[in-house]
């Protein structure tokens, strides 16, 4: 059972490539819906919002308990950002701080590649993968230091945009948005690698 964070963003899309690679998924808006999970989705859309409606529904908690007993977690664009060690670029209004799970050694900055008039897609040689991604990029943010522990899978313009770290994956682009399947794929052998051999 594969859940996808159901609370802006995405999410929807997420769980239809999940599925169609054979993955039970669950939409989580609450704590309970974490619960008997193998991984969890943090998709796409605005992070400040996100981090308030975590806050609202008491999900930081259950989700840093599911990574704490083995859970895997994949992050995308606003969802990467929620799972670095350190965020650059968070509101003033927020004193300049974003509240995250850190359970990624990375420092993210928000908006790395403009507003969203900026938006562009572009293939991507992805470690491991046979043939270009074809990626896109919304408000993306990038990872501008990468700890030692973590692999650089992808990069762009001299920017790191896909990054693992364990059982944390997180990409600065949108994968759902393509007819593209192979991260999802990549995901699903993170948690249980005969699910797609």
């Amino acid at each position: 059972m594969v859940g996808v964070l159901a609370l802006q963003g995405a999410f929807r899309e997420h769980r239809q490539r999940l599925e169609s690679l054979g993955a039970a998924g669950r939409e989580v808006r609450l704590p309970a819906d974490v619960d008997g999970l193998a991984g969890l989705v943090l998709p796409g859309g605005e992070s400040t919002t996100m981090t308030r409606l975590l806050d609202s529904f008491d999900l930081w908690e259950p989700i840093a308990a599911l990574h704490a007993r083995g859970g895997a977690l994949w992050g995308t664009c606003a969802g990467a950002i929620l799972l670095a060690a350190d965020v650059l670029g968070a509101p003033p209004q927020d004193g300049g701080h974003q509240r995250s799970f850190g359970v990624l050694d990375v420092t993210v900055q928000r908006n790395a590649f403009g507003r969203q008039v900026d938006s562009f897609t572009t293939p991507l040689d992805v470690r491991g993968l046979d043939a270009p991604f074809e990626a896109v990029f919304i408000r993306a943010p990038t990872f501008v230091r990468v700890g030692s522990d973590v692999d650089v899978l992808a990069d762009y313009a001299g920017h790191a945009v896909l990054v693992r770290q364990g059982r944390v994956l997180a990409s600065a682009f949108h994968p759902e948005l393509t007819g593209d399947a192979r991260l999802h794929r990549a995901f699903l052998e993170m948690l249980v690698p005969e699910l797609t051999r």
